[in-house]
């Protein structure tokens, strides 16, 4: 041990000699001199792709699919391409041992491991059934169907999109594309069980809700067909229909703006448009994109020019406008067109309706979202004028307090403040006369009063076109005073209070400056009556004209 301590010892004093630092030399620390190609390379962001098909099922409920596989394996060639994708990585899963439930999810965990950088630019496809079953809380559920799928267990067995769109949330990457090459409809590429059909057979069209994927900056998801549509294989195409045509746009035909590269967004609006036009409208793809930007996920080709202008919109409020370009139809939204740069004229449509026309300059390169020219155009301010009335909610504060009162109020709102879907509202509202006690039965006081309220709130909005609903939490304070002129007492009493509640209201919109609205409000507040303090709920609601600006 001795002589071990000793050795140790030495070769330590040997690397901290004087003799072994070159001049310059901090703390015996020897300069690595790196390959600044090498280091860059080893960062740069990557291209993978994760493509399954499923065509066979293990039970026979479940009709197999002609394509399903040559979907997965024809897009990974397009991808794998280095003319078209040029992808690093494309994994294609077709197998049956590959398609089940536990396989997909294990290959969308690994992608996860693999995808780690933010700039990673990561595809992920489907072709298969698709179903609806009840979960075991008894709501109805998508199913993306896999080969070990049972038709009588779909809760159970098949994968559910909640958790597939949760893995695909969980990927690194901020750039991301998933594709759905499926449907839920009951025909097509999709079975319902038989008891499920005929409880759907009963409701309405269009009572489904079109699901709303949550998604972030440069997150989409693609579908194949719109909610409760029908996604379709052709024989003549020897594909599914949209991914046929999603594939013909990686050869160049969906560069719209002819900068060299097709993004996800370009090959889905060529693929939305071909297979609405081949199925004489009877499939629809769609699109779930919050917000994109300049859209970072370059499917094929690469961008070595600037592209000509385009104006766009994926938001779910514009779909079925049609934009127009100094008078010429463009193209039916959600959707994209490029356009020459210079001085255009704007235009977004539905049937007669005009909802913006706009003289903006746009220039080479630039991609102008049209929900920016809207908040431009239309005014986000309003201030009205409303009456209304002034309530206590319980009966013993009417009788004891101040009974139900008109009141005036002057209500400003300014949307999409501080952020968009939200809205502040501030108001202020007072009322002033005369009323009566009933402190007995066939017993009145009489007194004078005045009451004051100030509030402010922040509620969310929802928009269809001209009407407008908010709802959210709201804070106000309250004055209250009365006066008393009586034989028995002469005086006057007076109450302040700062109150929680919510807010709801309704617009109306009859022009570009001028409104119908009306608001109402719940609040909870604390007073003192005769030395006894008591928790009391009060109401308003008006309802009057505005003013935006």
């Amino acid at each position: 041990m001795r002589r071990l301590v000793i050795t140790l010892l030495a070769v330590l004093a040997a690397c901290a000699s004087p003799g072994s630092l070159e001049k310059g030399d901090k703390g015996g620390l020897v300069s690595v001199k790196v390959d600044e190609r090498a280091l860059s390379t080893a960062y740069a962001p990557r291209r993978l792709a994760l493509l399954v098909g499923v065509s066979q099922f293990q039970d026979a409920q479940w009709r197999d699919l002609r394509y399903a596989t040559k979907d997965a394996e024809d897009l990974g060639a397009a991808l794998r391409d280095p003319a078209r994708g040029h992808f690093d990585s494309v994994r294609v899963l077709s197998r049956p041992e590959e398609t089940t439930r536990a396989s997909i999810l294990a290959a969308l965990r690994q992608l996860r491991q693999e995808a780690t950088r933010p700039d990673d630019v990561v595809v992920v496809y489907f072709s298969a059934h698709g179903t609806l079953s009840r979960d075991g809380r008894g709501e109805l559920k998508r199913y993306l169907v896999t080969t070990d799928a049972s038709f009588r267990a779909i809760a159970q067995t098949a994968l559910p999109m909640d958790e597939l769109k949760s893995e695909f949330d969980q990927l690194p990457s901020r750039r991301r594309l998933m594709v759905l090459a499926t449907c839920h409809s009951g025909s097509g590429k999709s079975l319902l069980p038989k008891e499920l059909e005929a409880e759907l057979a009963g409701i309405k069209a269009g009572f489904y809700a079109r699901p709303l994927e949550e998604s972030s900056r440069a997150s989409m998801v693609f579908a194949a067909c719109d909610w409760g549509e029908t996604a379709r294989e052709d024989e003549g195409l020897q594909n599914d229909i949209y991914t046929h045509f999603l594939i013909d746009g990686l050869n160049g035909a969906a560069d719209r703006n002819s900068d060299g590269a097709v993004t996800a967004t370009e090959a889905h609006d060529h693929a939305r448009r071909s297979t609405y036009a081949f199925t004489q409208g009877r499939q629809r793809p769609s699109a779930e994109i919050l917000e994109v930007g300049a859209d970072p996920v370059v499917l094929s080709g690469h961008i070595d020019r600037t592209g000509r202008p385009e104006l766009f919109s994926y938001n779910p409020r514009l779909d079925g406008f049609t934009l127009k370009v100094d008078g010429e139809t463009r193209t039916e939204l959600p959707g994209g067109a490029a356009v020459p740069p210079g001085r255009r004229t704007v235009e977004l449509t539905k049937g007669e309706d005009v909802l913006l026309r706009e003289v903006v300059d746009i220039s080479v390169g630039e991609r102008l979202p049209l929900e920016r020219l809207l908040s431009e155009t239309f005014p986000r301010r309003s201030l009205s004028l409303m009456g209304g009335m002034f309530s206590f909610v319980d009966a013993r504060s009417r009788n004891e307090l101040l009974p139900a009162s008109p009141e005036l109020a002057l209500v400003l709102r300014l949307e999409e403040r501080p952020l968009p879907d939200l809205s502040l509202v501030f108001d202020l509202s007072g009322g002033r006369g005369r009323q009566n006690l009933h402190l007995a039965p066939g017993t009145s006081v009489p007194f004078t009063y005045t009451s004051l309220s100030m509030g402010a709130a922040v509620p969310y909005t929802w928009r269809w076109e001209h009407l407008s609903l908010y709802a959210g939490p709201r804070v106000a304070a309250l004055f209250l005073q009365r006066s008393f002129q009586t034989e028995a007492f002469t005086g006057g009493q007076q109450y302040f209070t700062v109150s929680p509640g919510v807010v709801g209201g309704v617009v109306w919109r009859l022009g570009e400056r001028l409104e119908l609205s009306a608001q109402t409000q719940l609040m909870v507040t604390y007073v003192v009556v005769d030395g006894q303090g008591q928790a009391v709920g009060f109401s308003g609601g008006w309802a009057g004209v505005g003013y935006r600006f």
